[in-house]
């Protein structure tokens, strides 16, 4: 009796370490897959922040180019029409 529950309990023993050893197994191959959809989630993220940054600076340049062109062109009227408030205190026809 004593040297069967000795059995017994060794093989209990025995199947624990191997299931132990399953499960150190399938924790290091999911850490393992965890790490790799992590650096690929980091590296999309890192694509989509460049192409965000890049796309908000063509934005931002073209937005830039028309102020521009639109602050020339009120420039331009307000020269003129300095000019012909000159032209018209002189007395001069316009």
């Amino acid at each position: 009796m004593l040297t069967e529950d000795m059995t017994r309990l060794s093989e209990e023993i025995v199947s624990m370490r191997r299931m132990r050893g399953s499960l150190m197994g399938h924790l290091h191959q999911d850490a393992t897959e965890r790490k790799q959809a992590v650096a690929e989630m980091c590296s999309q993220m890192g694509e989509a922040r460049v192409a965000m940054a890049r796309r908000t600076k063509n934005e931002r340049m073209a937005f830039l180019s028309g102020l521009r062109r639109a602050v020339g062109a009120q420039c331009r009227e307000m020269r003129n029409d300095l000019a012909g408030a000159r032209r018209a205190w002189a007395g001069k026809a316009a």
